[in-house]
């Protein structure tokens, strides 16, 4: 421990037992983080001790710590509350900062006679009229689409009534998404009224709409107005339709907002759907840095999202627990006014939100490490499986193969965020011994690439870079025989072994004794079985090109003065029997350790019809 943390951690321990806010400052003065404890002493003094226990993010900030000061408050929801005030104040680097550069979005309808109605950024200085601002350019894209879609209005570039018979109608007319005023055979009163009625529309939802539009159809009927009522009847049914297809975005809890958040262990997201009136009406994801747990992160993105919102639901659903919470319950219900419920679902359709919530954090994340969120979805499912203490994105897989202890080798295998990575696959061949031995040929495989390891750790890649998970495609008896290793190098790696069954297909994982079933987690199990085969694939594959080798090299020792040591040369210098068997006797003679003797022995071995005077 260095002099300046063995300081820190001294103040530290002379901080009392009471709740208060710390804040940390680097060599410049500048705060850099706040956080809050319900004991001060020990939250403050977990920062400066052992540095091993932190994840790196966290040896980071602390490195970069000169002094701390701290408040201390009467209650730790006091604490609370003076941590969000002063996050906002300061804006530390290390902690949450959720930063909205999306800006407003207005409905734009243009101040045309043949108005349209569109999405906008932004006001421009024209005759248009802009409603709104509205904070979701997500919701108010939608609506605007749902709007020109349900009253048939055009949203293509042509201008009206100068382009009005000068061209054919798009598909849109086709498919019953626009009227065709391009026509010219739109009457204009019915056109202002269609644009009326999506305004309408827009400012009082679907429900409001089809009563008003429901009641005027059956007005228009009684008038005799068939037309009329018919159009208004296609425009019910195109609302209705909507409402079906956004069905699965809805949700029976009327106002809630649902968040997902995603972590693997060096880049982290959150998701947020809001439900107004039982419909999504807006969605919003933030990349964020994070120092502590997943509980603790969600307890600082809740009070850093909500602390900025004007509106906070009565209901907050989330994916998984958070610390403290009681404490956020207390400072939402204060923040709203009313009770506000934090709830994790675990079945049903408020799970399937969550869920889907997730995957969308996770598919943010993975788009910055080059996967895609279900890949990574599934390694924190695996994470669980295993109960692993991190999302083991770099997994290494290894697998033996022999026939009958002849060519023993072994073959390497890298998935990286889930997918495999195949300029990091290595293939070994087995020297300590002759003959067929399964465990200790993976003992000395894993051996090697430690060896490998300890001279390549500086580089950080390759072999200088150790795996979060090490999968051995074999039993209890391949896994004991590599633990051993892991303790003499002094390294803290999963290790688990992939079972077969008796037809040769994934069936369980297993450590040291226990086999672990994953037959009930089908995406767990097809990512194992993925591994299991592509590190059988590669590893027989290696073990059959040496094979070929072998007979090869023993085919071309029949030959006069051909012995183990040129037939190998030949082969590395022709690559294949086939390329030696065409070669003619000067292309022969070029190759290393040839002399004319052996050249014409083996020009003569593939042509045994051709007997002249070469090399004579």
């Amino acid at each position: 421990m260095s002099d300046k943390l063995r300081d820190l951690r001294a103040k530290a321990m002379g901080l009392p037992l009471q709740p208060g806010v710390y804040i940390m400052k680097d060599a410049r003065r500048e705060i850099i983080y706040i956080g809050k404890a319900k004991k001060l002493r020990n939250r403050v003094s977990q920062y400066f001790g052992s540095q091993n226990n932190h994840p790196e993010k966290v040896r980071r900030m602390v490195s970069r710590v000169e002094d701390f000061e701290y408040i201390i408050t009467d209650s730790e929801f006091e604490a609370l509350i003076l941590e969000c005030s002063l996050i906002k104040q300061h804006t530390p680097k290390y902690n949450i900062l959720l930063k909205d550069d999306k800006g407003y979005s207005y409905i734009k309808v243009t101040g045309e006679k043949w108005r349209r109605i569109s999405c906008a950024l932004q006001k421009d200085d024209d005759s248009a009229e802009y409603i709104g601002p509205y904070n979701s350019g997500y919701f108010v894209k939608q609506a605007v689409e749902e709007a020109n879609t349900v009253f048939r209005l055009p949203t293509c570039n042509r201008r009206f009534p100068q382009d009005f018979g000068k061209g054919r109608p798009c598909l849109n007319f086709h498919i019953k998404k626009c009227c065709a005023p391009c026509t010219g055979k739109v009457r204009f009163e019915e056109y202002k009224r269609n644009v009326d009625r999506a305004l309408e529309f827009l400012s009082g939802g679907s429900s409001e709409s089809l009563k008003a539009l429901t009641q005027e159809m059956h007005t228009a009927a009684e008038n005799l107005e068939f037309e009329r009522a018919a159009s208004l009847r296609d425009s019910i049914n195109a609302i209705r339709k909507l409402s079906d297809k956004q069905k699965v975005i809805q949700s029976r809890v009327k106002d809630q907002d649902v968040i997902g958040y995603f972590s693997d262990g060096n880049k982290a997201a959150f998701e947020v759907f809001r439900f107004s009136g039982g419909r999504l009406c807006d969605r919003q994801d933030f990349s964020v840095s994070v120092l502590g747990s997943d509980e603790e992160a969600r307890e600082e993105f809740l009070t850093s999202f909500y602390s900025g919102s004007n509106t906070v639901p009565q209901y907050v659903t989330l994916d998984e627990a958070v610390e403290n919470q009681q404490l956020i319950e207390q400072y939402l219900t204060e923040r709203s006014g009313r009770r506000v419920y934090l709830t994790i679902p675990r079945r049903g359709e408020q799970y399937k939100l969550v869920q889907m919530c997730r995957q969308n954090a996770a598919e943010r994340v993975a788009q910055q490490s080059g996967g895609t969120g279900r890949e990574l979805e599934v390694l924190r499912e695996l994470k669980e499986v295993l109960s692993l203490d991190s999302i083991p994105l770099y997994i290494e897989s290894y697998d033996i193969s022999n026939t009958a202890g002849a060519e023993n080798v072994a073959g390497m295998v890298v998935f990286e965020n889930g997918k495999p990575l195949k300029k990091a696959y290595r293939k070994f061949k087995i020297k300590s011994f002759e003959g067929q031995d399964d465990y200790g040929s993976m003992n000395e495989v894993l051996r090697r690439r430690f060896e490998e390891y300890l001279a390549h750790k500086d580089e950080g890649e390759g072999f200088g870079r150790l795996p979060d998970l090490i999968l051995l495609d074999g039993g209890v008896g391949q896994v004991n025989a590599v633990r051993p290793l892991l303790s003499e190098y002094g390294l803290d790696i999963p290790l688990f072994g992939m079972v077969k069954d008796d037809r040769h297909r994934t069936r369980a994982i297993t450590g040291d004794s226990q086999e672990i079933a994953i037959n009930s987690r089908q995406r767990v199990f097809n990512f194992i079985s993925s591994v299991q085969d592509e590190v059988h694939r590669f590893a027989i594959g290696y073990h059959r090109s040496r094979r070929s080798a072998a007979a090869f090299r023993s085919s071309l020792t029949d030959i006069e003065g051909i012995g183990e040591k040129r037939a190998k040369e030949l082969l590395r210098y022709f690559k294949t029997i086939k390329n030696i068997s065409h070669a003619d006797y000067e292309e022969l003679l070029s190759a290393p350790r040839m002399t004319k003797q052996t050249a014409l022995a083996v020009y003569r071995y593939f042509h045994p019809d051709d007997q002249g005077s070469k090399g004579e």
